[in-house]
């Protein structure tokens, strides 16, 4: 199962469904008129990570097993999704469920691809999906917030906190420019994680560039928007990568020089989803595989442990650890032992980036 989830949302013929394909390889339905995907499509793909490689490599593992990502391309959403406009119900209900938002904007000028407004600007249609996602959001909390008061009636002290976190949750959507590095809102993020509150879900804004646009200009007219809000901004030309995408491996390598291209929309996105999020890697090794597992920064060795299998949580005895560059100058976990570079931990040891670990659990 996947650890990250990430929604594909924008305005209709913003190149969603096309990013999608380039990211996820799975050749989704493409066309120039709103509203194609009504059902999402969802592709999951492996977190590109060349340590695994090695890894696997010196350890002689026969199998590799990489973390993963799913991709959601959700439907259109346009003015007054929030009233149920176009798709606005199912837009909303969808990216609900989603840890993380790639929000795509269209910033290419093609005369065959309708653009809903008329014309292309970048930052009237950001402005546009974040209006109409606070929007929910305060209808959304309204509710919540009438809950919560007579819940607090009741006197429990509980009760009248959720209610104030409400309440202030409440004031901060109202303002307008949420910033999703500010204390409070992390705060608040974290305590209504799962709760459906759009505007507290981490951020991504890949700007959709034609191949021959000025990417440095149409960049730093969208961080002028994004900057405050905390909110990443990478760009990328989605029609060419996702023909890139449909090569075989060798030849989308070469293209890639070609064009300039250092790095592919996938390892740019999921690399800042990781750190939205407060991912790390670590590695298993068992039976000839090598697999790489996502998980919470700050989590202990027992919730590493339970990502495996729930018998290694329950059974738990100890962890044995090599640290990622130790484990490359050792070669495997017995010569890392001989080199005392192999750590016993228990339960309550936080699991470090690129950790390599073994788990000892009683059956």
């Amino acid at each position: 199962m996947s650890s990250l989830e990430i929604g594909i949302v924008g305005i209709p013929n913003a190149g969603k469904t096309t990013l999608f394909n380039a990211l996820s390889r799975a050749g989704a339905q493409v066309a120039s008129f709103p509203f194609t995907t009504v059902e999402p499509n969802v592709g999951v793909v492996p977190v590109p990570d060349p340590r695994l490689e090695k890894i696997a490599a010196l350890a002689g593992c026969e199998r590799k097993v990489p973390a993963t990502v799913r991709f959601v391309d959700i439907a259109g959403l346009v003015e007054g999704a929030s009233r149920g406009e176009g798709l606005g119900n199912k837009f909303l209900a969808r990216i609900r469920e989603v840890d993380a938002v790639l929000h795509v904007v269209r910033a290419f000028d093609e005369p065959d691809i309708a653009h809903v407004a008329g014309s292309v600007d970048p930052v009237r249609d950001a402005e546009l999906v974040d209006t109409e996602i606070r929007l929910a959001d305060l209808e959304h909390l309204s509710r919540l917030v009438e809950k919560a008061k007579r819940d607090a009636k009741k006197g429990d002290k509980v009760s009248g906190q959720r209610l104030n976190d409400l309440l202030s949750l409440q004031r901060i959507v109202e303002e307008g420019q949420i910033d999703q590095r500010d204390s409070l809102v992390k705060e608040l993020a974290e305590k209504f994680r799962g709760e459906g509150i759009l505007s507290l879900k981490p951020t991504i804004i890949a700007l959709n560039i034609g191949e021959n646009d000025d990417t440095e200009s149409l960049v730093a007219k969208m961080l002028d928007w994004a900057n405050p809000r905390g909110i990443v901004v990478i760009p990328v030309c989605a029609r060419v990568e996702a023909e890139l995408a449909e090569l075989p491996p060798e030849e989308a390598l070469e293209f890639e020089k070609e064009l300039g291209i250092d790095e592919e929309s996938l390892a740019r996105v999921i690399r800042a989803g990781y750190q939205l999020l407060g991912l790390i890697t670590y590695f298993s090794i068992d039976s000839g595989e090598c697999r790489a597992w996502a998980l919470k920064r700050g989590s202990t060795a027992l919730k590493a442990a339970g990502k495996i299998h729930t018998d290694f949580e329950k059974g738990f005895i100890k962890a044995e650890v090599v640290h990622y560059e130790d484990f490359l100058r050792c070669g495997n976990f017995h010569q890392a032992r001989e080199a005392g570079c192999l750590l016993v931990e228990g339960k309550e040891y936080i699991v470090q980036d690129g950790d390599v670990i073994h788990f000892k659990f009683s059956k």
